[in-house]
């Protein structure tokens, strides 16, 4: 059977409108003859993502992005497939992510692990944004660059008011206390030399004396062992029972007990004392003042005669 040109052209005009609609569909990330799962998921921002980006879950693409549509609203909804059977959780969400450091836009579902029913085609999933490495550092630095103006701003102020006090002459003292600070650095380096001089030239006496000290300290440690040999406790047992004899003395002489003991507590001895001194005082001055009534002396043997008062005393002892 012959075929006519009509027929042909027919066949031709349409299988060329089918490769066209396919061609047009997958230019537009639409799968024609594709049964995978379909879902979706709003933003407020979608910060450049387009059709055909990939979708990952755990880094692995699983799919890619169908449309885009733009809400009145103002929030965009994101339309992608899955060509990947792998099941997850309806509460899962969609993170929109930055593809690298200067990169485009992608999505990875992060996955949750619960109880709930699991996503089919169709179901729109939370969406979720994450900051981008560019955001981030703008997030830090604008702190940063605030407090590097404020610092900046101070700095300023402080050479402005720096200027204002150092006129002329606090520079010139200052610069005058800069020499001498150096005068004074070099005196030091030279007394340190001297110093070192010293040292080098004294140094075995000075290695003798350090050996003299450590003979010194290890005579001392000696000595101190040979304290500690010492029976330091009898000593102090020794000297306990001398002090407790001592004290039964004290307290014997303050009862009245023994010789001290009465002649510090009896009255009546003491005023004895006291009287028999008082006498003897009165003898010895009598003795002085008339020795013919005690002493008798004759160089021949002659007796001496008796002793008689002189007329003062008698006419004293009359009158009293």
């Amino acid at each position: 059977m012959k075929i006519s040109r009509e027929v042909k052209t027919a066949l031709l005009v349409i299988t060329s409108l089918i490769l066209l609609y396919v061609g047009i569909s997958y230019l537009m990330s639409k799968s024609v003859f594709s049964q995978n799962r379909v879902f979706h998921t709003e933003y407020n921002d979608v910060g450049g993502l387009v059709p055909s980006t990939k979708v990952l879950i755990n880094g692995n693409k699983v799919g890619k992005i169908q449309e885009i549509k733009l809400q009145p609203s103002g929030k965009s909804v994101v339309t992608f497939e899955l060509d990947h059977d792998f099941q997850f959780s309806k509460n899962s969400q969609v993170q929109l992510q930055e593809d690298g450091f200067i990169g485009g836009k992608s999505l990875s579902i992060i996955l949750k692990k619960d109880n709930a029913a699991m996503a089919v085609s169709g179901d729109t999933l939370r969406s979720v944004v994450q900051e981008g490495m560019i955001e981030g550092f703008k997030n830090q630095f604008t702190p940063l660059q605030e407090k590097m103006e404020s610092m900046i701003v101070s700095a300023d102020s402080l050479l402005t008011a720096v200027h204002t006090v150092l006129d002329e002459e606090a520079r010139n003292n200052i610069k005058n206390s800069i020499s001498e600070l150096n005068a004074t650095i070099t005196s030091f380096k030279r007394a340190s030399y001297t110093l070192n001089s010293i040292l080098d030239t004294n140094k075995e006496k000075l290695d003798n004396t350090l050996t003299n000290v450590d003979n010194m300290t290890a005579n001392l440690s000696k000595v101190s062992d040979s304290l500690a040999k010492l029976e330091l406790n009898k000593t102090m047992k020794d000297l306990q029972s001398t002090i407790k004899g001592f004290d039964n003395i004290v307290a014997g002489i303050q009862n009245g007990e023994g010789s001290v003991g009465k002649l510090l507590k009896d009255e009546e001895l003491y005023n004895n004392l006291t009287n028999a001194s008082l006498q003897m005082a009165q003898l010895l001055e009598d003795m002085k003042l008339n020795p013919k009534r005690y002493v008798h002396f004759s160089l021949f043997g002659k007796k001496p005669k008796q002793y008689e008062k002189p007329k003062e005393e008698e006419n004293t002892s009359k009158k009293n």
